[in-house]
């Protein structure tokens, strides 16, 4: 009997509670979400943030790494600059004695005057250019003056003693000359 008041089984009476098992494989398990939204949100932040500081990490370091692989070209190119200066003042010396021999006519013709003729297109094949020819304008910065003659209003040169040499744009061998008035 129940209970009016309760709805209750009265405690004499036994009642039946058996459950009949479900058949296996009748519920499938499902993820259950433990966390709250709130939760998802205020974790997400963080991870959020983390994403933003390593791609800013990433990003810095392809930028050092492009600075990097430009410093590094740049080096090899002045490298391979500074080589071929080397070179060619090692080399003054031997074309002041191939002028000094055109000048006595010593090139006129003969296997001296191809091999001079051949290391003068050489040399100018990489950027090698004689300066300095008698009635030029004087200039300081590229002209060493070891005499000077005339009122010097509008100053040229005169004689060469040594010719001077630019290899690209860079002087590398100032010419030694005198200095006079135009004629």
């Amino acid at each position: 009997m129940t209970n009016p008041e309760t709805g209750s089984p009265e405690p004499d009476e036994v009642v039946d509670e058996t459950v009949e098992a479900p058949a296996e494989g009748a519920f499938e398990e499902e993820p259950v979400d433990v966390e709250p939204a709130a939760e998802d949100a205020a974790d997400s932040a963080p991870a959020d943030a983390q994403v933003t500081e390593l791609t800013e990490a990433l990003q810095r370091e392809r930028a050092q790494f492009a600075n990097f692989r430009r410093r590094s070209a740049e080096e090899a190119l002045q490298s391979v600059a500074r080589g071929k200066q080397v070179l060619v003042e090692k080399l003054l010396p031997v074309l002041d004695d191939l002028d000094r021999a055109r000048e006595h006519g010593d090139l006129e013709d003969g296997p001296l005057r191809a091999l001079a003729d051949k290391l003068g297109d050489v040399l100018a094949g990489e950027q090698l250019v004689k300066f300095a020819e008698p009635g030029d304008p004087f200039d300081p910065e590229i002209h060493e003056a070891i005499q000077h003659e005339g009122s010097g209003d509008t100053p040229v040169l005169g004689l060469v003693y040594r010719a001077g040499y630019r290899l690209g744009d860079k002087v590398i061998r100032t010419a030694m000359v005198t200095v006079t008035d135009p004629a």
